[in-house]
């Protein structure tokens, strides 16, 4: 009887490891298992701790022996690793960390994202339906972590495969893998790749209530909304329309006045001048607390520009030059200023160390004394090196250079006033959020920021997706051989030595 407790007592030994085992290796091998994985630890701890303790007489005379002492030495040091690796897996399964090591932070969300998600009031519950071997699954559920992880509880989410719960598939309407489903107790949103500019933008969407339209005046020359040709607007459409903005054109001579429902109205570099009672009718739309981006060119819009000295803005009659080492090396003429100074400012806050391109842009002087209860800011200001060309002869013959009557450097190319509730931003060129150019560089984030700021929603900014930069590693000859020594003949050389030269001094102690 006694023989067969003891084989029985052996053989939970052995369970208990193996079922250590299982649970080590939980995680990888059954996900959705994973919230039984200290279970499974501490019954296979308990199951060899018994074992050992009901064979404890048979392991007493071994204890004064001297091979006994290094293997009690080795058992000891062994425990104590388990010890701390368990110590740090609690830990991190409380209180984890993650550190994105990438170049540009691929991994990690973007500030506009954690923003977002710090300042929802309502919650958000995200269902994810991905096969549960589909490519891709661990990504999302990896980005839906760090969504709830900055939403202090409001947003939460779970796995679903349509194919194992298929009436949950049928009551969201899901028609392809991968989905994610954004709902709140009034909206749902889907989202069709896992990706965060897209998961954001339907965040936005199901968190604000209705749409919020920006009108953009036609009639005058403008940009089209509809040209996907390199001087249109369709682009600048296409990125409000992400963000939750419906894009609408305006023809301000046949409406006669600013509609009610208007967000935002945008001026997208009118050629010729508007009508005066055009300009009367923005002016009303201001008077009663209106949001406008006038994006003016060089060499026109002179009864514009005369408009826009009431509004504290002084628009002048150049075209900026600046003679940049950097944009010849890129194939930039010196007709494109390259923009990397900003004041301080709620559309500017995020552009630390991002470079804007204001091309074919006149500058613009913030008047010293403004109107009474107009407070003139300006946003982004060319280098040193630049100039106001004033002389148009000059630029047409292509050799235009400082002269004493010429702006010098740095100077204002973008600035904002504020009277009462409205909103003014201006621009002294509408190529930065055309086609050719909206794209390059921190160009779209400084219109849609300031489209955002204009419509008094800083946190609605669409969030651009992160590049993928692959960083190779170039190796000479010898560096790519000792590289592949290393591991094969150099690490595995140092342990034999180490080895033969413990066995050899054991030897000589005995």
């Amino acid at each position: 009887m006694e023989g067969m407790i003891r084989r029985l007592l052996d053989w939970g030994g052995y369970l208990g490891v193996a079922v250590l085992a299982f649970g080590a290796i939980l995680p990888f091998v059954r996900p959705e298992w994973n919230r039984y994985r200290w279970t499974f630890l501490a019954v296979g701890l308990v199951l060899v701790l018994v074992s050992l303790l009901a064979r404890v007489e048979d392991y007493r005379g071994f204890f004064g022996r001297r091979g006994m002492r290094y293997g009690v030495n080795t058992a000891v040091a062994v425990a104590l690793v388990l010890g701390a690796t368990v110590v740090v897996q609690a830990l991190s399964f409380r209180h984890s960390a993650r550190w994105d090591l990438t170049e540009n932070k691929r991994f990690s969300l973007s500030p506009q994202t954690i923003q977002l998600l710090g300042s929802l009031k309502t919650e958000v519950n995200a269902v994810a339906f991905f096969r549960s071997d589909q490519p891709g699954k661990r990504t999302a559920e990896e980005l839906l972590k760090q969504y709830a992880r900055y939403s202090n509880g409001k947003f939460t989410w779970k796995s679903a495969d349509p194919d194992r719960e298929p009436g949950l598939a049928r009551r969201y309407g899901i028609e392809s893998y991968g989905t994610i489903v954004l709902e709140t107790k009034a909206k749902s949103e889907k989202v069709l790749d896992a990706e965060e500019e897209k998961l954001t933008n339907g965040l936005v969407k199901v968190t604000r209530e209705g749409k919020r339209i920006v009108y953009v005046i036609q009639g005058h020359g403008e940009a089209e909304l509809g040209n996907t040709e390199r001087p249109g607007f369709s682009e600048a459409k296409s990125s409000m329309e992400k963000a939750n903005y419906e894009v609408k054109p305006l023809v301000l001579a046949r409406a006669g006045k600013v509609p009610d429902d208007a967000t935002v109205v945008i001026l997208a570099g009118p050629r010729n001048d508007l009508f005066p009672p055009e300009l009367e009718a923005l002016d009303a739309y201001l008077g009663r607390g209106g949001k406008v981006l006038a994006m003016i060119n060089p060499f026109q819009n002179e009864g514009l520009k005369k408009h826009l000295v009431k509004y504290g803005f002084q628009l002048d009659d150049d075209l900026v030059v600046e003679q940049n080492p950097i944009g010849r090396l890129f194939g930039i003429g010196p007709e494109v200023p390259i923009i990397q100074q900003y004041e301080s400012h709620a559309i500017t806050r995020d552009l630390g160390g991002v470079t804007t391109l204001f091309p074919l842009t006149r500058s613009i002087t913030a008047l010293k004394t403004p109107p009474k209860g107009v407070n003139v800011q300006v946003l982004a200001r060319t280098s040193p090196d630049s100039w106001g060309e004033t002389n148009r002869a000059d630029l047409q013959r292509g050799v235009a250079k400082p002269d004493p009557q010429d702006l010098k450097g740095p100077l204002a190319v973008a600035a904002v006033a504020t009277i009462d509730k409205a909103r003014i931003v201006v621009y002294g060129t509408s190529n930065l959020a055309a086609n050719q150019f909206l794209n390059i560089q921190g160009n779209r984030d400084f219109f849609l920021n300031t489209v955002s700021w204009l419509a008094e929603e800083e946190d609605q900014i669409s969030v651009r997706p992160k590049d993928v930069k692959q960083t190779p590693v170039f190796m000479s000859a010898n560096q790519a051989q000792a590289v592949n020594l290393l591991p094969m003949l150099v690490l595995p050389g140092l342990v034999l030595v180490g080895g033969i030269i413990a066995v050899v001094r054991r030897r000589a102690a005995n």
